[in-house]
């Protein structure tokens, strides 16, 4: 047996070593997080501007344009219905969105916009679109919606890895 051979068999032979694009991959994590982090500082700002958090902004965007469940909030967000049914009690409280009457499903309410609502989501929205444009700039068109491409690629195959 040739050394390159056997060194080949010995490189090969870790059950738990990394692929190269697993190699990747795992590199790609903590800047993944990193990047995570700089969202949601930047959400906190950007909500900021309309008095709102981020996680209230989030619930206020995800019934701009139609009503929805607390239920199908969370799903559409990722979170759990409790700590959406905790924000949108506090939006309600304030004004900014309104319980109604679901003729899908009787105990089960829909939460609305108000019109103050409506207005307090424009001011965060305009907020957005000046930083979206602003950061946006800097990276570049090319490149974000390369950037975009894959990371739908790769959240469709942590999606289907988690199916496993």
């Amino acid at each position: 047996m040739s050394v390159s051979i056997r060194q080949h068999a010995v490189k090969s032979s870790k059950p738990d070593s990394h692929t190269p694009p697993g190699e990747v991959l795992t590199a790609l994590i903590i800047p993944m997080i990193q990047l995570n982090g700089h969202f949601s500082r930047a959400g906190e700002a950007i909500a900021k501007t309309g008095g709102q958090t981020l996680a209230r902004w989030l619930v206020l965007e995800a019934v701009a344009t139609a009503p929805a469940t607390v239920a199908q909030i969370g799903r559409g967000l990722g979170l759990t219905r409790q700590s959406v049914q905790r924000i949108a009690d506090l939006l309600a409280r304030d004004g900014l969105t309104a319980y109604a009457e679901n003729p899908a499903h009787e105990r089960s309410k829909l939460v609305r916009l108000t019109l103050r609502g409506r207005g307090t989501l424009r001011t965060i929205q305009s907020a957005q679109r000046k930083w979206a444009n602003r950061v946006g700039a800097e990276v570049g068109e090319v490149d974000l919606r390369h950037t975009s491409r894959v990371v739908d690629r790769l959240a469709n195959a942590m999606k289907s890895d988690r199916a496993r």
